[in-house]
């Protein structure tokens, strides 16, 4: 196979391979992988950064049940399994342009861009109704190299992105938290209760909130406040004490209720979250929504269903947004509208820590993790290494 520049690219490639549901044992780093052959209307990227995202561990770990609460498995909206091993994990792909397949211009050449991370089931662009992604239902950017379809392959060049910083505002995160406020039609004005909110998502959803006129209150870590108003959250609430909940949401509001609840956590504090919006229904202007895209805090809640329907509270599951969702998002990037929020960069063989780092990570982090190839570690990597970002 030729690259860009003439040279032959190399026939087999480093990745870490998913082999199974499980720990982290069942993620195997290899060097004689093969390198994947672009077809027509893909480009062949040579990754640099690709962003961890909850949802790796998730899907590695089997915790996406449908039918039964035991049930170890993974998204099936389509009707069958996609997640099939071995597989190579890893959404948020950047990297370059280093081969084109039949179709494809190749003035593409040397691009450096952003993958939309979907595997989108038809050629709607305002409707995602089963939704997969890359690094699941095929292989994702855990690797040296990946194929994807050249129009979800979306040229950055800002030249004040590094490709880590870049990789924190991929698709899977910010797409999701852009279809989690559209889907509950949040408007300007609006006060929104953004739950998990020092994660991926939840710094996507601050930053979404103001581009769209909304008013962002923070549900995190006590001592995050300070990076969360920075970023532009109105104010902090603390997730460790949650006795009298609804009544300092009101004080930090004002008195006013919340309008909709973007919600990261789930579990016990589902029915809490709901109060927030319910304390004055005369003085709203539309129907409570609460939006669901997580369940950190536990698949499971507890709410009656008498509360749900006699204060008429809207709900909106949300798992990926659509393909016209991303283009916004990839404007608002070019725009400099959105501002990566990078934690820190690990190398890809060293997924395993990485892995460790994010299940046990302590008060000091916020935003994304990076997986950068080691092969591009020197560049793209080393200057964001954790010891860096302490």
């Amino acid at each position: 196979m030729t690259g860009g520049n003439g040279g032959e690219l190399p026939t087999q490639m480093a990745a870490m391979v998913l082999t199974g549901h499980g720990g982290t044992e069942k993620l195997v780093y290899r060097t004689d992988v093969a390198t994947p052959v672009p077809g027509p209307g893909q480009v062949l990227v040579q990754v640099t950064a690709t962003a961890k995202n909850n949802t790796d561990r998730k899907a590695r770990e089997g915790l996406y049940p449908t039918q039964d609460k035991n049930e170890v498995t993974s998204f099936q909206m389509g009707g069958e399994a996609t997640l099939t091993f071995p597989r190579i994990q890893g959404a948020d792909v950047v990297g370059r342009v280093i081969a084109v397949g039949e179709g494809v211009n190749k003035g593409r050449l040397g691009e450096r861009g952003l993958l939309d991370f979907n595997l989108y089931p038809d050629a709607r662009r305002t409707i995602n109704l089963a939704p997969d992604y890359y690094g699941h239902g095929c292989d994702g950017g855990y690797a040296d190299f990946i194929a994807v379809p050249s129009d979800q392959f979306h040229c950055i060049d800002n030249p004040e992105l590094a490709d880590a910083q870049l990789a924190t505002m991929g698709m899977c995160s910010y797409q999701t938290a852009l279809h989690m406020l559209t889907s509950a039609r949040v408007k300007a004005g609006e006060r929104i209760l953004v739950t998990g909110a020092s994660g991926g998502v939840g710094t996507a959803l601050i930053q979404l909130c103001r581009i769209m006129g909304a008013v962002p209150y923070a549900l995190s870590q006590a001592d995050k406040a300070d990076a969360l108003l920075k970023l532009g959250a109105e104010a902090v609430l603390d997730r460790h004490t949650m006795q009298g909940f609804t009544d300092r949401v009101l004080a930090a509001t004002g008195g006013h209720p919340i309008d909709a609840v973007m919600d990261l956590v789930g579990g016990e504090s589902t029915n809490l979250f709901i109060d927030t919006m319910i304390t004055d229904m005369t003085s709203r202007n539309d129907y409570p929504r609460l939006s669901i895209a997580g369940a950190s805090g536990g698949n499971l809640s507890e709410i009656l269903w008498t509360k749900i329907y006699l204060y008429q509270v809207q709900l909106f599951g949300v798992s990926h947004g659509t393909r016209e969702e991303a283009d916004q998002l990839i404007e608002w990037i070019r725009t400099e509208d959105l501002k990566p929020v990078l934690h820190a960069a690990f190398k890809l063989s060293e997924l395993h820590l990485a892995e460790k780092y994010f299940v046990n990570r302590g008060s000091n982090y916020l935003g994304k993790i990076v997986i950068v190839p080691d092969t591009q570690w020197a560049e793209h990597g080393a200057p964001f290494a954790l010891e860096s970002a302490q």
